[in-house]
Formats: C-alpha cells, sequence, structure tokens
C-alpha cells in the first residue's frame, strides 16, 4: 500500500542495493509469487562482479514514511544494460507508464541508449507500454518455478568420493581457499568480498562439491531472506568434466533442505526453457513453472525510437 504522496529520488551504490532489497521485501510480503525477482537477485548481480552500473545513480519512488514504491534498477551485463522496473503488486497501469517511461529518460540521461528488459509474457500492460516506446520482443526469457519447502525431496545421494561442504566449512580449515564462484574465471576475484556486503548471504548456504582430487566438481548459491521466508537459488553449476553424476541433484536437494531449515516455506528457481539439463531436474525435484518472460530490446531515448532495433 502507498501511503500518501510519492516523491521520486535516486540512490547510489550500496544504498541503491538496500533500497531495493526493502522494496523486494515489500512486493513479496504483500503477495508469495508477484514480480519477476527477489531481493537476492538484485544482491547476487552486485556480489557477481562490480559494473559500470554500480556509481549510477538508481531511479526511486517514495512513499510519505520514506518507504520504497516502484524503482527503475539499471544493470550492466556484458556490453549491455538490463533494465527492471520495479512496482507494488495490483499497481495501476497508469502509474506502470509513468515509472517505465520516466525509467528510460533517467537511464538515457547516463548515456545509455539502448536496454534490454525481462517481461513477464501475460503483463500485457508493461508489453504495452514498452512498445509505445518503440522497444520490441527480441528474444526468449526464463521459466521461474516454485518449491513450497513441505513438498521438497529428501537429499539424493552422491557419488563415491565427492564431497558436499559449504563456503562457512571451507574457511575454518583454509581461511585463504580461493572461493568456488571464482573458478574458471566466471565471476570476479572480489566475489567474495561483495557477497559479504550484501545483507542475505549466508556462507552456510554457499554450497561447493568437491571432487576426489579436490578440484570444484559443482555449486550452488541458495539465498534465504528472514523477512519474506523466501529462499532463491542463483548460481548452479555441475562443471563438464562431472556432468552425469547426480552432482546438480545432490546439491540443489541438499540446498532446498537447508533452506527448509533456515525458515524458508517456498524456493524459487529461473531456467532458459531451450536447456535440456536444468529445467527436467527442477521439474523433478518438485519445482512447478509459474510464469514465462520474453526479452525486450531497444532504445531509451526519442531521437533513435524510429529506428528499428534488431
Amino acid at each position: 500500500m502507498v501511503h500518501g504522496e510519492v516523491r521520486e529520488g535516486v540512490r547510489v551504490g550500496l544504498d541503491a542495493l538496500a533500497e531495493i532489497t526493502a522494496l523486494m521485501q515489500r512486493i513479496r510480503d504483500g503477495h508469495p509469487t508477484a514480480g519477476l525477482f527477489e531481493a537476492s537477485d538484485f544482491q547476487w548481480w552486485w556480489a557477481q562482479r562490480p559494473r559500470p552500473t554500480d556509481a549510477m545513480p538508481q531511479l526511486f519512488w517514495f512513499d510519505d514514511r520514506g518507504l520504497p514504491v516502484a524503482a527503475v534498477i539499471a544493470t550492466t551485463f556484458g556490453d549491455g544494460t538490463q533494465l527492471d522496473p520495479v512496482v507494488l503488486p495490483d499497481a495501476a497501469p497508469e502509474w506502470v507508464a509513468h515509472v517505465m517511461t520516466r525509467g528510460l529518460a533517467h537511464v538515457s540521461e547516463h548515456a545509455i541508449t539502448e536496454v534490454t528488459l525481462e517481461v513477464d509474457r501475460t503483463d500485457d500492460v508493461l508489453a504495452g507500454v514498452l512498445a509505445e516506446h518503440g522497444l520490441a520482443a527480441t528474444d526468449d526469457g526464463y521459466v521461474e518455478a516454485w518449491l513450497a519447502t513441505d513438498c521438497r525431496p529428501p537429499v539424493s545421494p552422491l557419488a563415491t568420493g565427492y564431497r558436499l561442504t559449504s563456503r562457512a566449512e571451507v574457511l575454518t580449515t583454509d581461511a585463504h581457499r580461493p572461493h568456488h564462484l571464482t573458478h574458471a574465471g566466471r565471476n570476479h576475484d572480489d566475489v567474495e568480498p561483495r557477497l559479504r556486503q550484501t545483507s542475505l548471504y549466508r556462507p552456510d548456504l554457499d554450497l561447493v562439491v568437491h571432487a576426489p582430487d579436490g578440484s570444484v566438481a559443482g555449486y550452488g548459491l541458495f539465498w534465504y531472506d528472514p523477512v519474506t521466508a523466501t529462499g532463491l537459488v542463483e548460481p548452479m553449476r555441475t562443471e563438464d568434466a562431472h556432468q552425469r553424476r547426480g552432482i546438480a541433484r545432490h546439491i540443489l536437494t541438499a540446498g532446498v533442505g537447508r533452506l527448509a531449515e533456515a525458515g524458508a516455506l517456498r524456493i524459487k528457481i529461473g531456467y532458459e526453457p531451450g536447456n535440456p539439463g536444468s529445467g527436467p531436474l527442477y521439474r523433478d525435484v518438485g519445482f512447478v513453472p509459474d510464469r514465462h518472460t520474453t526479452v525486450f530490446a531497444g532504445p531509451t531515448t526519442p531521437a533513435t525510437r524510429g529506428v528499428r532495433y534488431p
């Protein structure tokens, strides 16, 4: 619920991360599955690597109590920028249009000329607003699925010689061991200190499986939000040399069990619909697909909105 007059403002860096975390928690408090993201998503993007958008003013709206009621968050991924409008559940179409329009104008003022967005396929309001601004559907997005923890499966067995542990346990025996998320250069070397800048990261839910030779065979990062009793799985990976040995299933079922023990009532996971491994695994473990997204892309400035975006 929005209280009284709404004012626009900006936040930067960790201050912006704190406000978007509070907003996502308000959304989850109002609806168990509404919206495309969790607070943990934004925290993972922050932790994953430094980004040019870390120093960019992010656009928010606040009610008369100073609580965030909407935001448009820009995040650099590779050479592009993802733009995510966030509003409270059941926002009026006029408000969605205002937030999206202001968001496009705001990022264009910061030299961002093109953006991509994840849009729920059933969200005709946002899709219509984007079409009016010259953005178009360009690609398939993700499937988002949920699991109620009281329906979770038992922890599956782990192949002989492999060992599951958490980052918390690793650090008790080897405080200088590089974080497994930096394996093969997939994430920035500073991923651990950046993880510890976030409010929801827990080393005991940061799981890794080591092969018999001690190398990283797979990992899964499990986020728990105690404010909303919601869990998120992001990211998960099994290294190519260790595929088809039940490692991903073991990490996932073990992580789900730990989230349930922490207090999570429901857990979210996302996957690419064309991935032959992740979707069947997640559904078999009990995750139920809830929504499918489409990627929209296009220009942010009126001068280029007549140009067709490839």
